[in-house]
């Protein structure tokens, strides 16, 4: 077991009306004033955007809107939040919305602590010294955003998709009641739900072959989602199995089902996620979504690399009996990607609607590999031949 700094500092406050504590919430962590960031109208239109505001009121928290985030959150926006911000003397940035409002909102608090433009971050030129608090509504499990140390932003004018992991970022606190995701529909519940069990197999096939009991907590997390994923495709009001996928979105990506396990400049593979940024930043494409178009191509090309540890999913996720080392491996690929189609998720890049072509594999490869600067993944570890030949397999 490798050496390990667990820190999850957010406090969460999880169940039915749990949104109506917003304005108590803010002033405890010290918030004066606030800005409201949401996404799209279906706040508004649900009533959270008026509960969420009253209870702002009802603490003596004055507050100013901020909407119109987008998925794949723009850097143009952040500006115009960090703008808004300054202007209105906000000392806090409250997130109603899922991983993609979080994410504005944590580099909105990145930038109003920084004189230059909150792009160098994400661009690399700038590492963030301080960051004004954020606290989050959560109403999609998903990214996991609420409980961890990540943003990511896109950059519309060049298709850039950049993160930034740093504790400084992580939300004060978390509201979460699992019937604001009631609504969510189909194809984002499932793209969700692809997510987190993505955050928990970044960490899983990556460092020590073995590391318990973090390997068991990480199997016994991806079976549930794998089971609630069914439930809640089939009844999405069904309150249980959305309750255990919204924590489940924490618990995945919070860094605890790393807790041992080593990995590539941070802890994980990441290269699945690598692969998947570049999509959603030239194509748009949804992200979770994205993940599953990437991961059978990904999973075959690194599983010689790993195979006791495909090995050991595939026997103990994924159910498959079969004795054989390598045999197994493959059937557990094999049975994940049959999951995947059993909940509408692609599980090729055609099926998201994109016909890449050999210069935009080109393209894809050249911007993750940070224009042939840096190499990805840890189980096995890919240079931009790698990554070409991974995207020329998923297309």
């Amino acid at each position: 077991m490798n050496d390990f700094n667990y820190y999850a500092p957010t406090q969460v406050v999880f169940g039915r009306g749990v949104e109506e504590r917003a304005g108590e919430l803010v002033k405890r962590y010290g918030g004066k004033k606030a800005l409201l960031h949401y996404g799209g109208g279906s706040v508004k239109r649900s009533g959270l955007f008026d509960r969420v505001a009253a209870s702002l009121d009802a603490a003596g928290i004055p507050w100013v809107e901020l909407g119109g985030v987008v998925p794949n959150p723009r850097v143009s926006k952040v500006r115009e939040g960090v703008e808004l911000c300054r202007k209105e003397g906000v000392d806090f940035i409250l997130a109603v919305g899922g991983g993609s409002v979080i994410d504005s909102a944590k580099a909105i608090g990145y930038g109003l602590a920084y004189d230059g433009d909150v792009w160098d971050f994400y661009d690399r030129k700038a590492t963030p010294k301080s960051s004004y608090p954020v606290g989050c509504v959560l109403t999609l499990a998903a990214t996991g955003s609420e409980m961890s140390d990540s943003n990511v932003i896109t950059n519309e004018e060049n298709g850039k998709k950049r993160g930034v992991n740093n504790d400084l970022c992580r939300c004060k606190f978390a509201l979460m009641n699992p019937e604001l995701t009631f609504t969510v529909p189909p194809y984002q519940t499932a793209a969700g739900c692809a997510d987190i069990i993505s955050h928990t197999m970044e960490r899983y096939f990556s460092g020590n072959e073995a590391v318990e009991p973090t390997d068991s907590m990480s199997e016994g997390l991806l079976r549930s989602m794998i089971e609630m994923s069914k439930r809640v495709m089939a009844d999405p009001r069904d309150y249980e199995a959305r309750a255990a996928v919204m924590w489940a979105s924490s618990l995945s990506h919070n860094n605890l089902t790393g807790c041992g396990r080593g990995g590539h400049g941070r802890v994980g593979d990441w290269a699945c996620h690598q692969l998947e940024h570049e999509l959603s930043g030239m194509f748009d494409v949804t992200h979770g979504a994205g993940l599953a178009a990437i991961w059978e191509a990904w999973s075959r090309y690194v599983m010689p690399r790993g195979v006791k540890r495909f090995a050991r999913f595939a026997r103990n996720v994924m159910g498959v009996a079969e004795p054989d080392d390598e045999k197994a491996a493959l059937a557990g690929i094999e049975a994940y990607k049959e999951f995947l189609r059993s909940i509408s998720m692609p599980t090729d890049i055609r099926e998201l609607g994109v016909e890449l072509t050999d210069e935009q594999i080109d393209r894809l490869a050249w911007n993750c590999s940070f224009e042939n600067t840096r190499t990805i993944g840890s189980i096995r570890v890919l240079d931009l031949e790698d990554m070409k030949e991974i995207y020329r397999r998923a297309r």
